[in-house]
């Protein structure tokens, strides 16, 4: 089950010093430095290829940072710079196209409860060595019902549209009770309909105190529960602060590298390229 978090209450979500990243000969992330508060709803946003999903890699454990001269940590989540993976994972839920793709292989069928519950033992399904408790079914039937996905137990997720699919996936990261949810282009492959309904659902887990790090290049996918966004350019950090000091003209014209133009619309913000 979920590891007690009450020791983590006061430990920044994430603290970052001076962190970068390599492939080949290219900085993916260059001497980046954040700190995130616990329970702060955040948005990072930025153009392809500005070290958005290196960050939630780095932040999620899929890759390090290159080591710094002094031996001093780069990176801590929860104030602790050396953890056990799955318990990391309990604490931090991962969504993105990715991940679903490894859950909608359809030679691979996998039924929705099953792909749900079988996060309490790290593994894609159940296997026969596998024994799932009734406070396990219980709590996947919570989970499920959470993001309004409890009418698809039964079905194969390969047979699920994109938006039920990645509901699924919220629902198994939501097992564990997780501190935050890393949404990681989370609206990709979503139709206009689609996508509002699944923004919807996100703002429900916000209110329920789920806190929120959303990682897109659409600013009108930033929910009006998220307050503190973080701008990035070429794997540096252009710019952090509430919505009415980053998303403005300016900013999003350095980040994007073309004028563009913002406006609010009702809730949320929309930008487009300046004509």
């Amino acid at each position: 089950m979920s590891p007690d978090t009450t020791h983590f209450d006061a430990a920044p979500l994430l603290d970052i010093h001076e962190a970068s990243v390599l492939r080949g000969e290219r900085l993916i992330l260059d001497r980046l430095s954040l700190r995130l508060a616990a329970g702060q709803h955040t948005a990072i946003l930025g153009a392809n290829g500005s070290g958005k999903s290196t960050l939630i890699r780095l932040i999620a454990r899929q890759i390090y940072p290159l080591a710094r001269d002094d031996g001093t940590p780069t990176i801590k989540v929860f104030g602790r710079d050396r953890w056990n993976v799955t318990e990391l994972r309990s604490l931090i839920g991962i969504v993105s196209p990715a991940v679903q793709g490894d859950f909608t292989n359809e030679d691979a069928p996998l039924e929705v409860f099953d792909a749900v519950v079988s996060s309490f033992f790290a593994a894609r399904g159940l296997w026969v060595n596998h024994e799932v408790t009734e406070a396990m079914r219980q709590r996947a039937l919570e989970a499920l019902a959470q993001v309004q996905a409890s009418q698809l137990v039964g079905r194969q997720m390969g047979s699920l549209s994109t938006g039920e699919a990645r509901r699924v996936l919220i629902a198994r990261a939501l097992v564990h009770k997780p501190r935050a949810l890393l949404l990681d282009e989370p609206c990709t492959g979503l139709d206009p309909a689609s996508r509002r309904r699944f923004l919807e659902s996100l703002r429900q887990l916000a209110q329920q105190g789920v806190t929120l790090l959303l990682v897109t290049h659409h600013v009108e996918e930033i929910l009006p529960e998220i307050e503190h966004l973080v701008l990035l350019r070429e794997g540096q950090l252009l710019r952090k602060g509430n919505k009415a000091s980053v998303l403005t003209d300016q900013a999003l014209t350095e980040a994007f590298g073309m004028p563009m133009r913002v406006a609010r619309q009702g809730d949320y913000y929309i930008a487009s390229i300046a004509p």
